[in-house]
């Protein structure tokens, strides 16, 4: 059998595992694709084109087959500025230039490079943009809008609150939709049946609240409420803004351009951490990271010229595709077909749905990227992790993404150039046993080697030394030459070296078993 006919055949044996598989994560991406728009100030349908588009294009073309992509939340906050700051018609024309900037870097082989990111950042943006979602939507949850910025809308929660728990109505109505649906995910979650658990808790909870709304006959905000022209809910295509003339003026103007990058590199860091991600867990084929980078550039240059959201790889549709069997990238194209499907056939069934409920599911979203959990996984590799971590929050809430992941990746940087530049010797000598223990802390590089020299040339003649590398990051090339050199002069005095590498190979073990914790 040749390798194509192969092939056919791997796909052909694994289509019905698939094709399960595409309907959960259907299931899944139809009411975040939309909660998401909601969030992003775009048309709830926007977010329908961009999974279509995700599914079936960059499906076909993924380096990651398991990965899906679609409208995701950490790119929520960064559209939502560009929507506020250049308008709706100026989104397609950005996320556009940021589709085109993915896949030039992705035929440039750059994709290894969007992985060189911290940890502490990644995690720092992702937490960021969850305090964001969930403080912004809590006031759509009560059939309000965003009050303003990140700060500004943390701040007005509990006079918000306080106000529709006073006043009642509609807006009390909303904000029962929205807990009613935060607990259905909560406790689908943690005490579904396990025949049913293939059932996705948000799509639940918003079949839910849908029905309690219409049995209710509650007065409050539904889908067709935020667009133009209600009848547009039957007319998906009616979201779709080609680039015009006028927008296409500006170009080269350098907030378009930022705007861009910032879309591109935020895009590209969460797609290729969210690939990692998948790759640890299934055991199938590894992720081409420059073939994803490209595809993902295709499918957000085509979602920039239909004037909708720009997508990412998104952990929530993949993780549910393996663990609903997904074999191959059948699953991921299936889904978008049936995402399709759907806009064609059933777009009237959108109008039942209670904002309230779609920005419910945000909230939830929103607390569970903001809630700390990877912190003691960062300690593991020192207090200055953490600290990156919580000022990227800090950042981000208080000015704007860009200006956070900009101070987090400085910091970084900062660090970095301190940890190979700090390096602490300690003494510890026995006498009595003629033994001497040298404990280094930091980084033993070329910057450091006149300090370590100058410390060993103090060493007392023909003593046995043992050098502890347990605190040691980092030891280059020009150091194990002095250690070498030093031993040979030492032995000639009766001394002795040793030199404990099973310390150093311990700290590494340790630090992998973190790293991987932290990455699931």
């Amino acid at each position: 059998m040749d390798h194509k006919s192969s092939v056919i055949e791997y796909y052909r044996s694994n289509f019905g595992k698939d094709a399960l598989a595409s309907v959960v994560v259907f299931l899944v991406a139809l009411p975040l694709c939309m909660g998401i728009s909601i969030a992003s100030g775009v048309p709830p349908t926007a977010g329908l084109i961009t999974g279509i588009i995700g599914g079936i294009v960059v499906g076909l073309l993924a380096g990651s087959p398991l990965q899906v992509s679609g409208p995701a939340a950490g790119l929520t906050v960064l559209v939502w500025q560009i929507v506020q700051q250049y308008g709706l018609p100026m989104l397609g024309l950005i996320v556009l230039l940021a589709g085109l900037m993915q896949l030039a870097a992705g035929l440039l082989k750059l994709g290894q490079w969007f992985r060189a990111v911290s940890p502490a950042v990644i995690h720092g943006m992702l937490a960021g943009i969850g305090v964001l979602i969930f403080s912004s939507q809590f006031h759509v949850m009560l059939d309000g809008k965003p009050i303003g910025a990140g700060v500004q809308n943390l701040l007005g929660i509990p006079g918000a609150l306080t106000y529709t728990l006073s006043a009642g109505g509609a807006a009390l109505e909303a904000f029962g939709i929205g807990i009613l649906t935060i607990a259905v995910i909560a406790l689908w979650t943690n005490f579904a049946p396990k025949k049913l658990k293939a059932l996705p808790a948000p799509l639940v909870a918003i079949v839910t609240a849908v029905l309690t709304a219409a049995l209710l006959h509650l007065k409050i905000k539904y889908i067709p409420d935020l667009l133009k022209n209600p009848d547009d809910i039957n007319n998906i295509l009616s979201v779709i803004q080609y680039p015009t003339l006028e927008s296409l003026k500006h170009v080269t103007d350098s907030g378009v351009l930022v705007a861009a990058a910032s879309v591109a590199f935020i895009a590209s860091a969460e797609t290729l951490l969210c690939a990692s991600a998948v790759d640890q867990m299934h055991q199938g084929p590894r992720t081409k990271y420059d073939k994803e980078l490209a595809a993902q550039g295709i499918g957000n240059a085509l979602c920039g010229l239909l004037g909708v959201l720009p997508m990412t790889g998104v952990i929530v549709r993949s993780s549910a595709n393996v663990d609903a069997g997904g074999q191959t990238r059948s699953s991921a194209i299936l889904h978008g077909v049936w995402l399709l499907l759907f806009v064609a056939v059933l777009p009237f069934t959108l109008a039942y749905i209670p904002v309230a409920s779609l920005a419910g599911l945000l909230v939830f979203t929103g607390y569970k990227l903001a809630y700390p959990k990877v912190v003691p996984k960062l300690l593991h590799f020192g207090k200055t992790e953490a600290a990156i971590y919580f000022s990227t929050i800090v950042v981000i809430v208080s000015t704007d993404l860009l200006k956070g992941v900009l101070f987090g990746l400085l910091l970084s940087l900062i660090k970095l150039l301190y940890v190979f530049s700090h390096l602490e010797i300690r003494w510890d000598e026995d006498f009595i046993s003629n033994r001497l223990n040298l404990y280094l802390k930091g980084s033993a590089t070329l910057i450091r080697l006149p300090l370590l020299a100058a410390e060993l040339e103090r060493i007392r003649p023909g003593s046995e030394v043992h050098i502890h590398f347990e605190d040691l990051d980092y030891i280059d090339h020009a150091c194990l030459d002095l250690l070498t050199n030093w031993e040979k002069q030492h032995e000639a005095t009766g001394g002795g070296l040793v030199i404990e590498w099973e310390e150093l190979s311990l700290k590494y073990h340790q630090r992998r078993t973190g790293a991987q914790e932290a990455v699931a």
